[in-house]
């Protein structure tokens, strides 16, 4: 059922200072322009890399849900694992069948197609994404 690994998101305390280190530290000139979600409470950009993205994650707002995890990791770190997935709500009844805590309705992500996660403590502490692919 899941497919290709698409992302691993890592939540920073800035967007801009985590992009500059990804620049200076490892030479990597393509990294979009910082996006907004308000709906997720996040602000995002995309690390790209041949085989997969870095999805830098920071707080929007007061309500973000990754505010916790900043104030647990002030300095930032790895926030969620992203599978591609073919049909979302093909997944989310599978992972419901297996007894995973689905958190939330299929919504659209930052890659504007539908996402589900997963609680970490179904996966050995690593909160999972699952990504509809992109048509």
């Amino acid at each position: 059922m899941v497919g290709p690994l698409n992302h691993v998101g890592v939540a920073v305390p800035s967007i801009e200072k985590a992009a500059q280190t990804y620049r200076d530290l490892y030479d990597i000139a393509d990294i979009t322009e910082p996006s907004e979600m308000p709906t997720q409470g996040v602000r995002f950009c995309f690390v790209n890399l041949e085989n997969s993205q870095i999805e830098l994650i920071e707080p929007l707002g007061d309500n973000s849900p990754i505010e916790k995890f900043l104030e647990k990791n002030p300095k930032g770190g790895q926030h969620h694992v992203c599978f591609e997935v073919k049909d979302i709500n093909k997944a989310k009844s599978e992972m419901e069948r297996k007894g995973a805590t689905v958190l939330n309705e299929p919504r659209i992500g930052a890659h504007g197609t539908l996402v589900i996660f997963i609680h970490p403590k179904d996966n050995n502490g690593v909160l999972i994404e699952l990504m509809e692919t992109p048509k």
